[in-house]
């Protein structure tokens, strides 16, 4: 009775050896060091315009109210603002800083904030205003204004 255990060891020492090797490959396999854990931080994002009037004057200055609508948090999520002005003339403004230059990228320090339009003639006026982040998303707004003068 005893040989014939041993003899049945001796049949499945392939098997064991075969066992050993399939489970090391797997194990080898699922610690690969491509499958890194990744980490989001490309989020869409809209923005908020709240109403501005339709006619301005010569002179006069027109608040716009935006607000950064975020689909997820990223803290390292830079934003951005340029405007190009087609139609009439005027400028643009951040609370009290200088008037934005044409097709430059400015940083916005903040997701909620004030725009101010000053108008400089007399006829209709048209831009657009994109906001961006650090990673391309970018989502453009024209602004018309009619001539009251």
């Amino acid at each position: 009775m005893t040989a014939f255990f041993n003899q049945f060891k001796i049949g499945l020492l392939p098997l064991y050896v075969l066992l050993a090797i399939l489970t090391s490959s797997v194990t080898l396999v699922s610690c690969s060091k491509d499958d890194e854990l990744e980490i989001r931080n490309d989020f869409p994002f809209e923005v908020q315009v709240m109403p501005v009037p339709k006619d301005v004057s010569n002179g006069q200055t027109v608040e716009i109210r935006m607000t950064i609508k975020r689909s997820g948090n990223y803290s390292n999520t830079q934003y951005f603002i340029r405007y190009f002005q087609f139609d009439g003339q005027g400028t643009l403004r951040y609370y009290n800083e200088p008037a934005y230059l044409p097709n430059d990228l400015y940083p916005l320090p903040t997701e909620q904030f004030r725009l101010y339009y000053t108008s400089t003639s007399t006829v209709s006026q048209s831009f657009d205003v994109w906001i961006s982040d650090s990673f391309g998303n970018e989502k453009k707004f024209t602004f018309q204004f009619n001539s009251s003068d």
